[in-house]
Order: C-alpha cells, then sequence, then structure tokens
C-alpha cells in the first residue's frame, strides 16, 4: 500500500473507530464486538506506524476514547486516569519483556519483577479520600477530565465511606456487574419489556452514568481497586505492597494476581487466566502485565495515552461450529414471543452450548438463519452464547426458512407484531404464561388495588391450583386461602375483604388491571371518562378511539386487537358476573376548570407530592406532562426548578408557584 492509499484508508478507519468508539464509551450502545474494534485500531495503529507523519493529535490511537456525559459536572483528573497498549500475540509480549529488561539494565535493576492481572471487563473510575473520607468519585472520562459521579459510586456497597486512616488518597478500580448479576438483570429487563444490555460493561457503565442515583442504587455494581493514584505522605517499593496496603484499608482488590520473573512466566500466566475465564464470577477482556518495581516504572514513564511499564494482551474470542437443529418459540411473561435456537451441543469458552437467544425475527433475518444450517457461535463478553453467523458454503439445499408464529404457541391467541417494533407478542390475556404477571398487575396499587394479595401468594395460589385465570380471584374462598398460613384466619378475612372492596372500584382502574398494551393509568382515566362503560369500549371502533385525545392510531389498534379477543370477552363477562363495576362512577359536582389544560411540574414541592398535585389536576380536567413546549399553559415551579423553569421564562410559559397553584385548586 502506497502512501496515498495508506492516507485513504487511514481516514476511512478514523471515521468508522470515532463512531463505534462514541457508541461504545459515551452511549454504552455497541454495535460490534470488542475484537472488531481492536482490529480496526491494530489496522489504524500499523499504517500510522508505517507512515508516521499522517499521525494526527485528534486519532484514538492517540488519545483515550470517551467523553464527559452533559449534565454531570466534569472533573480534573490529577493524575491522568491513562489507557493500556493492546497486544494480541506472545511475540508482542516477548517485545514488551525485551524494552522493560533494557531499561532495567541501564538503571541497575538486574531482574525485574511483573504481575500479570486480569483485565475486568468494566468502567475506569478514580476515587478521592481527603482525611480517609470519600468526598469524590469519577469516570475516567477522556483520561484527563472525567465525569463526577459521586453519588452514584457512594451507592456501591464494597466502596468504603470512610478508611481507617485519617490519609489523602486517590485510587483507581473497575466498577462492573458480575456475570450472574448480569444475567439476572437482562432476564428482567426482557420481562418487563425494556431493551437488553449488550454485555455487562455496558450495563455497568449505563448504571454508573445515570444521572438518578436512585436508578444506580437497584444496579449490582461492584468495584475491583488495582492502582493508586496518589498518595500523600506514604511511598511503596512495589505494586504487590501497594495492593495489600489498599486491602488493609478495606478496598477490594483485583483477586487474580500472578507474580512472574521472566517472559516465559508471563505467556503462562495470561494462559492460566485465559484457561480460568469461565470460572471466573467477573468478566475480563484480556490480561494486564505490569511492571511490580514503581521506580522502575517512573523511569520509564508514559506516552500522552498509554504507560510503557504495562501492557494488556486481548483474548480472542473462541469460535466454534455447530449445526442449528430447530427454532423453537418460548412466551415470556410480558407475552413476548422468542424465538430459541436449538444448537447442537458444543463446548464454547469451557461450557457445554445446546440452545441460544434468537431475539427476534429481524435478527434471524439479517444473520440469514435457515434450520438446519452448520453456524458459528461465540459467547459475547464472556457469558452469552450467541449465533455470529451461518456457514452459507456448507449449505446442502434442505435447509428449510423460518416464519415466526402469528398464533401463540401457548394459548392459540392472535399474536401481533406493531408497526416500529421488532417484537411479536400474543395478545391474550388469559395465557398461561403470562397469567402470574397478569395477576400480578391486575391485583397491583394502581389497578384493582387488592391489598394482601402479593407475588409471593399469587404463586402460592398458582401452583396450588386454587386459581388458574384473574376471574378466579373472586371465586375464592375463606377456608382456601385461610390453609395458605399458619393460623391464617385473619389474613384470609382481611384479604376477602380487600377482594370484594375492589368490586367497587371505579371502570379506570379496571381498564388499568387489564394490562392493555399502551394503556397505563393516565391513559385508562380519559379512556373511562370518554366511554363510561367497558361495554362501550368494546363497541368503539379503531376510528372512535383514534379520536379522542392523547390516545392516536397505536394505542387504538391496541385496544381494539385486545377486547376483539375471546379471552377478553370471557374474562369480562365472568368479572361481571361477580359483581365487579364495569362502569364510570361519575361525580354530580364534577369540575372541568383545568379542561384543555397542561401542567408540568419541576422542583420540590412542600405541601404536595408530585403524584398527588397530578391527581389534583387530572381530577380538574387538566393532564400533566414531563417537558415544557409552547403548548403548556402552566409551569408548576417549586424549590431549586432547573432546566424546565428556564424553558418557560424563554417560552413565555406561565409560571406558578406553589402557593398560587393552592389558589386555584380551592
Amino acid at each position: 500500500m502506497d502512501k496515498k492509499q495508506a492516507e485513504k484508508r487511514i481516514k476511512e478507519l478514523r471515521k468508522i473507530v470515532e463512531y463505534h468508539a462514541k457508541k461504545y464509551y459515551d452511549e454504552d450502545k455497541p454495535e460490534i464486538s470488542d475484537f472488531e474494534y481492536d482490529m480496526m485500531m491494530l489496522e489504524l495503529r500499523a499504517l500510522e506506524s508505517q507512515y508516521p507523519e499522517l499521525i494526527t493529535t485528534n486519532s484514538l490511537t492517540q488519545k483515550v476514547g470517551g467523553t464527559a456525559k452533559e449534565g454531570f459536572q466534569k472533573v480534573e483528573h490529577e493524575v491522568p486516569l491513562q489507557s493500556l497498549q493492546d497486544v494480541f500475540n506472545f511475540e508482542e509480549i516477548e517485545s514488551f519483556d525485551e524494552r522493560v529488561r533494557k531499561q532495567a539494565i541501564e538503571n541497575g535493576i538486574e531482574n525485574p519483577q511483573y504481575v500479570v492481572e486480569t483485565k475486568i471487563d468494566g468502567l475506569s473510575a478514580a476515587l478521592e479520600y481527603i482525611d480517609g473520607k470519600l468526598v469524590r468519585g469519577a469516570t475516567r472520562g477522556n483520561g484527563l477530565v472525567g465525569e463526577d459521579v459521586t453519588e452514584n459510586l457512594k451507592t456501591i456497597k464494597t466502596i468504603p465511606q470512610e478508611l481507617p486512616e485519617k490519609i489523602n488518597i486517590t485510587v483507581r478500580g473497575e466498577v462492573f456487574i458480575s456475570k450472574k448479576d448480569f444475567e439476572k438483570m437482562n432476564q428482567e429487563r426482557e420481562e418487563n419489556e425494556e431493551e437488553l444490555f449488550a454485555n455487562a460493561r455496558n450495563a455497568a457503565a449505563g448504571s454508573l452514568r445515570q444521572l438518578d442515583s436512585n436508578i444506580t442504587k437497584n444496579r449490582p455494581l461492584d468495584i475491583y481497586i488495582f492502582n493508586v493514584q496518589k498518595i500523600e505522605d506514604k511511598e511503596f517499593n512495589s505494586h504487590f505492597e501497594e495492593l495489600e496496603y489498599l486491602r488493609q484499608l478495606g478496598f477490594n482488590v483485583n483477586p487474580v494476581r500472578i507474580p512472574c520473573n521472566s517472559k516465559q512466566e508471563i505467556i503462562q500466566a495470561i494462559n492460566k487466566i485465559g484457561e480460568d475465564r469461565e470460572s471466573l464470577t467477573f468478566g475480563i477482556d484480556g490480561a494486564v502485565v505490569k511492571v511490580d518495581d514503581l521506580n522502575l516504572r517512573k523511569i520509564m514513564g508514559t506516552t500522552s495515552k498509554v504507560p510503557k511499564w504495562a501492557i494488556a494482551y486481548k483474548y480472542p474470542p473462541e469460535k466454534k461450529e455447530t449445526i442449528l437443529k430447530e427454532i423453537v418459540c418460548q412466551v415470556g411473561r410480558t407475552g413476548v414471543i422468542t424465538p430459541m435456537a436449538i444448537l447442537e451441543p458444543v463446548k464454547v469458552a469451557g461450557s457445554i452450548i445446546s440452545k441460544t437467544t434468537l431475539h427476534n425475527e429481524d435478527f434471524i433475518k439479517e444473520k440469514g438463519l435457515k434450520i438446519g444450517d452448520k453456524v458459528i457461535i461465540q459467547k459475547a463478553g464472556d457469558v452469552i452464547p450467541e449465533i455470529v453467523e451461518a456457514v452459507i458454503s456448507k449449505r446442502t439445499g434442505e435447509e428449510q426458512n423460518f416464519e415466526m408464529p402469528r398464533i401463540c404457541p401457548v394459548c392459540g391467541a392472535e399474536a401481533v407484531r406493531e408497526d416500529g417494533e421488532a417484537a411479536v407478542r400474543c395478545t391474550g390475556i388469559e395465557c398461561p404464561a403470562k397469567l402470574h404477571r397478569n395477576l400480578v398487575h391486575f391485583v397491583s396499587r394502581d389497578a384493582m388495588n387488592i391489598d394482601g394479595l402479593g407475588e409471593n401468594i399469587i404463586a402460592e395460589l398458582l401452583d396450588k391450583k386454587m386459581i388458574s385465570n384473574i376471574a378466579d380471584i373472586y371465586d375464592l374462598q375463606f377456608e382456601e386461602i385461610a390453609s395458605l398460613k399458619k393460623n391464617g384466619k385473619k389474613f384470609a378475612q382481611n384479604l376477602i375483604d380487600s377482594i370484594n372492596k375492589s368490586k367497587d372500584n371505579d371502570l379506570y382502574r379496571l381498564i388499568t388491571a387489564l394490562g392493555i398494551r399502551h394503556v397505563g393509568v393516565k391513559a385508562a382515566k380519559i379512556l373511562a371518562k370518554q366511554f363510561n362503560s367497558i361495554e362501550n369500549l368494546f363497541e368503539a371502533t379503531v376510528e372512535n378511539l383514534s379520536e379522542v385525545e392523547e390516545i392516536g392510531p397505536i394505542v387504538a389498534n391496541s385496544i381494539k386487537e385486545f377486547f376483539e379477543q375471546q379471552q377478553t370477552k370471557d374474562l369480562i363477562s365472568r368479572l361481571k358476573k361477580a359483581g365487579v363495576n364495569t362502569e364510570r362512577y361519575k361525580d354530580e359536582n364534577e369540575d372541568d376548570r383545568f379542561s384543555g389544560k397542561t401542567f408540568v411540574l419541576t422542583g420540590s414541592l412542600e405541601k404536595y407530592s408530585r403524584e398527588e398535585a397530578s391527581n389534583i389536576i387530572e381530577k380538574f380536567g387538566g393532564k400533566t406532562s414531563s417537558s415544557v413546549s409552547k403548548k403548556t399553559s402552566y409551569v408548576l415551579a417549586g424549590e431549586d426548578a432547573g432546566s424546565k423553569l428556564t424553558k418557560a421564562q424563554s417560552l413565555g410559559v406561565t409560571v406558578i408557584t406553589e402557593a398560587e397553584f393552592a389558589e386555584m385548586v380551592k
């Protein structure tokens, strides 16, 4: 390749890697594997090495990826949080050892020692302590400037808030999510119809970089500390010495640290970590080789991006060929029908793989998969098995195309795919696969509000076959309920009372409880007010429904499809027979003073909670919105109102205080 061709390819590569670096570091939504990204970076470095005059300061080979996210305060790192030079073969490990030994000999060090550690697949962060107290935590960002995520880091239980010594110290670690917790997170997200995380690293990064620390608090984050960035009034001779000190202070330090005296031992340690990676509780994306002598580290120094005394060995993903024997469909708790690949069992990265998800029909089409194909599989992020591609060259002509079912394989109800969605889902409300979730939703506080009928009790009722559908709740007998608990008579009576009380709920609660796709409490109230009875909802056309404010064609179609199901008709018939109210309660003194008005709430309110204020607005015929626009009628601003208040003022939207709101609702 001549210089002109190299220049063209370098420009192409920089554009591609910058795009994927942004997806990975800034958005936590990678579109390609780590290995694919690494290979592009390797090609870019090789071309820049061949033609150094083409190197620019803004090339990702010369800087750390990532930028500070808007919404966070920026933190300038006193000691840069550098990246590591990646290598992909043992020849480069040997070259690294030669460079280290040359520097060591020149400075009177006869036999340099190394430490080989796991390269934890997570998000790098720095923790700063003053007088032994945690005062600030920040992400790496671009190495020089990161994001202040102190409050989020404080939610991680393994980070000490106060140290046993009153010292000033800054440490660096890797925030991660364990393999087990990651699998559980994605399972829960799938059940809740949320987008799945691509891998554990991005799950950790996305969790730590939340503007709301309450979200972070509920994520299973952990951290391993692997370096002292800065410390006052204390010196160490070796990396092992500093890690032992950190452990004594109460930090979780990287648990895999292998001492090495030669390049042969380094290679053995890397191979050992590679062999053991399947049994590790956390994901890794390589092994890190570091000089142990801290004085030698100072002598060797750093580049603008990486230290010269450390290097990262990247393991290639293990790929295996097997046969796609069958595609079966599973129905999740939300009704999403997921195609699963049944594979000829094959060992990949230490475990036997016999099945894997195919996500949805678009994924199958994009991969061009057919039943009977020979396929290549690998493990994404050391955790999730995935099909990489079909081996088209080995097709025999006997392979079969796959079509997603349009009838639920569990209950026989219609299965639909809505515009703009990848998922095909069952529409049956009484589908056994969805029943537990539907029951939990039906009895929840915002729906029928049946106190005492929690998830565990519902699970027990289902397990003991006391109920087999939603309407069975209203046929439960005192003796049956009492049998669930020791001395359960009081519990049984309270639950019977709560069940009977729910029969008198307003119509909107029943509509909410039915769990119609896209219909929450707010939409349910609008529908109840517009149609007044469940019978009228049954008879409403898509056109009728679309004309209702805030409903629209997508929701309208969802409602119509729901009420057309025989399962729905049977359920409503049984609920009516049990005495459940199916009509809207009309207030004789109904007040629509806020009809056609839209409110936005911002800041901290003293007299009302957000929920209380919203309920009052809706009671008077108004509605609330989360964002300010020209169509906003009022912005109710409490203490510490932020950007929404500023936007309202710039648009000329009327801003009212809590006291003014109280006057309006007298």
